[in-house]
Formats: structure tokens, C-alpha cells, sequence
């Protein structure tokens, strides 16, 4: 279980985040929609440990991350920030075994190799392994750091969750590997040690693949829940500013806008 108590966030007089409280339960696809500047990468990197917030508190199983070690939490969070660039010619095996920094001292052992291997192979991108990451596509290198973030938190953790964030995972990818992603993360969430969050611009997506939706706007908690709860015709209007159709099902639910 992950879990925020009124996270507050401030640049100068600017609040990004405003007395947030949330519960992220394992094995379940929890997503964070909302237009830009809601707050949405904010919650996630206050989420991850990249930025502290101002006031609240953040509990990793019950733990304070203020008191869980820079290494520890290392070893068992991995977070696909949006900026994926990197400035060397590396082969793409050792890009995503860069997942593996955290669980060796020197040289990756066996079960290391054996991670990023397997992590390749999920999401299909083993056939580059050995090709130089420069010269990859946008959605060819967005796929290399899944396998990189993934085989961070391959194994599980005796007596631990893993947790994986994601910000805005969808970018540069066309439609087939969007699907195809969500699917993949679907399947990793059978594995149900593992905590994931993500934030996602699709709201069909979000509605399709989610099992909580969190709808953030102006850094405050708009609604949470299950898509029925939180896609209604007025939340996605007073949100978006625009006016939807939303079509239900007894499982499913899409909206179009004119």
C-alpha cells in the first residue's frame, strides 16, 4: 500500500499541490488524469521522492519515506520520468541495466543479466538489444525504458511492495503500442506485490485499463474512484472545459467530444 496524508506543494506563491490524500493499493492500476499544470507529474514526483513536499506525509507500507535509505528505496521504486534522453552512444542492453545500478557494487551479477533479459523480452525490444540507442525511433527508445525501469523491481521483495511510477508513458508511442503497453502493465499488476502509478492524458485509455482514477485539477483532489465515479459528464466539464458524450457500458465506458 502507498499512501499520501495532506501533501502540500508550493513554488513561491504558485501551489502545485493542495492538501492531497490518497491510497494506492498493489496489484491495482491506479491512473492520474487532469489537464496540464493540474499537478499531475508533481503528485508523482512527490510520490517518488524526487521533490519533498511542504507539509504531509508519504507511508510505503506503513513506512515514512522520510526514513527509508536513498539505497533501500532504490531498490525497490522505479519511476519512466517524461524526459528520456541520454547524451552517450550506449547499446541498448546496457541502457535498460542501468535498471540494475541499485542491486550491484561492480559488475552485474547473473540474476542482473538475467532481470534485464527478461525485462527486454517483455516488452519486446530484445531484437535491439545489441543496436546503438541513438539511433533508435522516439517510441523504439520510450519501449527500451520500460525494460529499464521494469527490471529495476524485476524480483520480488521478501517482506517489501515494489512501486513503479509512470509520467505520461504514452508519449511517442502510436496507438498499437499504447495498447500494448497498458496491456503489459495489466499483466505485471497479476504480480500483486506491485504497486504502479501513472499519469495519462488518454482519458478512453484511462477509462479502458484503470482500476482507480484520480482527477487532479489545480493541485487539488477532484475525484478518485472507479471510472464510472470519476468520468462523469460533470467532473469532465468543469475539469476540461468541454462538453462530453459518454456512452456507457455494463464494463466499459467511452466519452467523445464534438
Amino acid at each position: 500500500m502507498l499512501v499520501a496524508e495532506n501533501i502540500s506543494y508550493k513554488i513561491g506563491d504558485k501551489t502545485l499541490l493542495e492538501n492531497v490524500s490518497l491510497s494506492f493499493e498493489p496489484g491495482k492500476l491506479n491512473l492520474i488524469i487532469g489537464p496540464n499544470g493540474a499537478g499531475k507529474s508533481t503528485l508523482i514526483k512527490t510520490l517518488c521522492n524526487q521533490i519533498r513536499p511542504d507539509t504531509g506525509h508519504i507511508f510505503y507500507a506503513n513506512r515514512d519515506i522520510n526514513k527509508i535509505s536513498i539505497t533501500e528505496l532504490a531498490r525497490i521504486r522505479s519511476v519512466l520520468s517524461q524526459n528520456i534522453e541520454l547524451a552517450f552512444p550506449l547499446r541498448v542492453n546496457e541502457v535498460v541495466m542501468m535498471g540494475r545500478y541499485p542491486h550491484f557494487v561492480n559488475d552485474p551479477t547473473e540474476q542482473d543479466e538475467l532481470a534485464c533479459m527478461e525485462s527486454m523480452q517483455f516488452f519486446d525490444v530484445d531484437y535491439l538489444s545489441d543496436r546503438n540507442y541513438m539511433t533508435l525511433s522516439g517510441g523504439e527508445k520510450q519501449r527500451v525504458h520500460f525494460a529499464r525501469v521494469i527490471s529495476q523491481i524485476w524480483y520480488p521483495i521478501t517482506g517489501n511492495y515494489r512501486y513503479l511510477f509512470l509520467d505520461e508513458p504514452l508519449t511517442f508511442l502510436d496507438v498499437r503500442y499504447q495498447f500494448n503497453f497498458m496491456r503489459k502493465i495489466v499483466e505485471l499488476l497479476k504480480n500483486t506485490d506491485i504497486v504502479v502509478v501513472g499519469v495519462v492524458h488518454d482519458l478512453n485509455l484511462a477509462a479502458k485499463f484503470s482500476d482507480k482514477i484520480i482527477l487532479l485539477n489545480d493541485g487539488k483532489v477532484i475525484a478518485s474512484g472507479n471510472k464510472y465515479e470519476v468520468l462523469t459528464k460533470e467532473n469532465v466539464k468543469t475539469t476540461y472545459q468541454l462538453e462530453p458524450v459518454i456512452v456507457e457500458g455494463k464494463e466499459s465506458l467511452y466519452l467523445f467530444f464534438d
